[in-house]
């Protein structure tokens, strides 16, 4: 196992609570960027979980994972959701790799002359 994960999220939310009595205003700010997310209901709070994930993926935050991965699970994500959604990370954090590495060509080729 890579992580205990059924630790490491209360530890999070613990930690996330202490950081919040020290600078609430900080903490309500970014509670509203979620509540925000979910205001014109467009997306289920199923597919804004599995979206969160991949994104968790593509960032490398072990946090956001267990945390999203608890929501999308509470929201009814099945494990084969969680899968196909870790494909869709997989594959677009590939083509970032590959968009980024011409840019880093690009730089090369601009700076060598």
């Amino acid at each position: 196992m890579f992580i205990n994960w059924s630790e490491l999220l209360p530890s999070i939310q613990k930690a996330f609570g202490a950081l919040g009595k020290s600078n609430p205003k900080m903490v309500k700010a970014y509670m509203a960027l979620g509540e925000a997310s979910a205001e014109n209901d467009v997306l289920d709070t199923k597919t804004r979980e599995l979206i969160s994930i991949a994104v968790a993926i593509t960032t490398r935050c072990d946090g956001c994972i267990a945390a999203h991965t608890d929501a999308a699970i509470k929201a009814g994500a099945s494990r084969e959701e969680v899968a196909a959604t870790l494909a869709t990370a997989i594959s677009l954090n590939a083509g970032a790799a590959y968009i980024y590495s011409l840019r880093a060509l690009e730089a090369y080729d601009t700076l060598k002359k």
